[in-house]
Parts: structure tokens; C-alpha cells; sequence
């Protein structure tokens, strides 16, 4: 009674409650399999509102299915639009994502999403593992399954033992400090210590198919070598001293070029002589003739 009255109100007072709805808010199916996403709007948009459907996958790409009345071009062939919904033949694991329903007329516009899951067990992890390290360094091992969905989550072992997401809470493993993520796979050990070597390896898993293992790799912690690093700033010493030795040697027995030595030379400046007269006779003597 109430939601007839609320209708004759709306409709006396020419205001219109837009919306859209699915029964199908999430979907989860096989790879291979189809798909149906339902999407449901008010009378209110009138006999032949606009309908489009849009996509975003995981990595936040987005892009029209359908638009202007037909299916796009990428999505032709495993896509159908229907009166109330649209449907994918043969899923694949791209095809994981939101799928949004938008409704537009008389003026109103109202949309819904629906969350489709294509399930694909998980495939065997790849991940980094350094085989030698030096105490004190920061090392971080990766674990990454490609394939998984939803998504996989990651546990590492050491030695066999699953390792835990807290080592603290453990008496085992309490003088461990490595930091772990079972989202994104990282085993991230800030300052690695000698106790801290091991065969390591990581699983993979997402509640649709069996775990998966990765690689087995041994990690070992090593301490620095400072009897090397020593030996080699030795080696380079000695090596300065030959070189400079050598240079000297070479220079002594005239092997290399001399450096030309340029001396300055001291501009002479002479007054020229000039005899007006001899002092003994008094007398005025012309010794060079001038011609103006």
C-alpha cells in the first residue's frame, strides 16, 4: 500500500525515481564457459531508453562493449547484448573485471555495476631467489603466479617449514626478521643474517585448483670478506707503485720525450749614435745626411 501511494505521489508531483538494478551483482564462472549479466532500470527512461555497457579489467583499462546500438569492434563475436542484459561466450581470464550497465532517457540517468570472476586455477609461481648474499644487506625474494583467479596468495617456506606472517609470535623463528606479504608474494628480509640461510621456495594458491609450487634455491649468508677487500686494495697499491717506478725508469734512460725548455729573451734596445762635433776642435762635423 505504501509503495502505491509513493507512486501516485511521484507521478502527482511529476517527479521520477531513476534507477538501475542486477540480479547477478557478482558472477563467478569457469574459463571456457559463458557468462550472463543481468541489468533491469524503472519505467521511468520511457519505451526505448539508451543502453550501454561498459568494461574495466584489473589493471583499470577501460573501454565500451556496447555502444550506439552495437557491440564494438574488440568485443564482437563473444559478446550479445539482449533486452535486460549481455552475455560472453567463452570467458577467458582477461575477461575478469566490472562490468557497468548504463541507462539514460528522459532526462534521468541511473547505472549498476556487476563483478565477473573467471576462475583459472593457479599455474606454477615464478620467483627470485639470490643464491649468496652478505650479512647486514637488505634482500627481498619475489613470488608471482600470472595466471591465478582471482588472484592467488603466496606462502614461503625455509627448509621445508612454512614460514609464518608474524616470526615474533613463534619461538622458532622469533631471531627471524624477514617481513612477508601473502597479497603480492615478497619475502622481504631488511638486515639478513647468517641464520637466515636456507632452501627457500614459495606456493601459490587461490582456492580453485591445487597449490603450486615454485623452484627450490638455496640462500646462503655469507660475512663480508674483509681479508679480500684487503688483498685487493694491496694488489692495487703495488700496482700504482710499478706504474709510477716504470715512468721513472723510462724517464732516466731518455725513453720519453723531453719537455722543450723556452727561455725568455731579453729585448736590447740600442740609442743610436749621433756625433755633433768634435770637443777638441770646437767644430761641428755632419757624420750622416738626412733627406726630407
Amino acid at each position: 500500500m505504501f509503495f502505491v501511494l509513493m507512486c501516485l505521489c511521484l507521478h502527482a508531483t511529476g517527479l521520477h525515481a531513476f534507477s538501475a538494478s542486477t540480479s547477478t551483482a557478482t558472477v563467478m564462472v569457469k574459463e571456457g564457459s559463458g557468462a550472463d549479466m543481468k541489468c533491469s532500470y524503472s519505467a521511468d527512461f520511457g519505451s526505448s531508453p539508451r543502453v550501454e555497457w561498459k568494461f574495466k579489467d584489473l589493471k583499470g583499462s577501460q573501454s565500451f562493449i556496447f555502444f550506439d546500438g552495437q557491440i564494438t569492434a574488440q568485443y564482437q563475436g563473444r559478446f550479445t547484448q539482449y533486452a535486460g542484459g549481455l552475455r560472453v561466450e567463452k570467458t577467458t581470464r582477461k575477461d575478469t573485471g566490472d562490468y557497468t550497465c548504463e541507462v539514460s532517457g528522459s532526462d534521468g540517468y541511473a547505472d549498476v555495476i556487476i563483478k565477473l570472476t573467471v576462475i583459472v586455477p593457479p599455474s606454477v609461481p615464478v620467483s627470485r631467489i639470490p643464491t649468496s648474499v652478505t650479512t647486514g644487506r637488505s634482500v627481498l625474494l619475489t613470488c608471482f603466479d600470472k595466471d591465478g583467479s582471482p588472484p592467488s596468495t603466496y606462502q614461503w617456506f625455509k627448509d621445508g617449514t612454512p614460514l609464518p606472517e608474524d616470526p615474533s609470535k613463534f619461538p622458532a623463528f622469533k631471531n627471524m626478521t624477514y617481513k612477508m606479504n601473502a597479497q603480492n608474494g615478497n619475502l622481504e628480509f631488511p638486515s639478513v643474517a647468517k641464520t637466515d640461510s636456507g632452501k627457500y621456495f614459495c606456493e601459490a594458491s587461490n582456492s580453485q585448483g591445487p597449490s603450486q609450487r615454485g623452484e627450490t634455491v638455496l640462500m646462503e649468508v655469507n660475512d663480508v670478506n674483509t681479508g679480500g677487500i684487503v688483498a685487493g686494495v694491496i694488489v692495487a697499491l703495488l700496482a700504482i707503485a710499478l706504474l709510477c717506478f716504470g715512468l721513472w725508469y723510462a724517464n732516466k734512460k731518455g725513453y720519453l720525450p723531453k719537455m722543450s725548455e723556452s727561455k725568455q729573451k731579453s729585448a736590447v734596445y740600442t740609442q743610436p749614435r749621433q756625433d755633433y762635433g768634435d770637443e777638441d776642435d770646437g767644430e761641428f762635423k755632419q757624420k750622416s745626411s738626412f733627406v726630407v
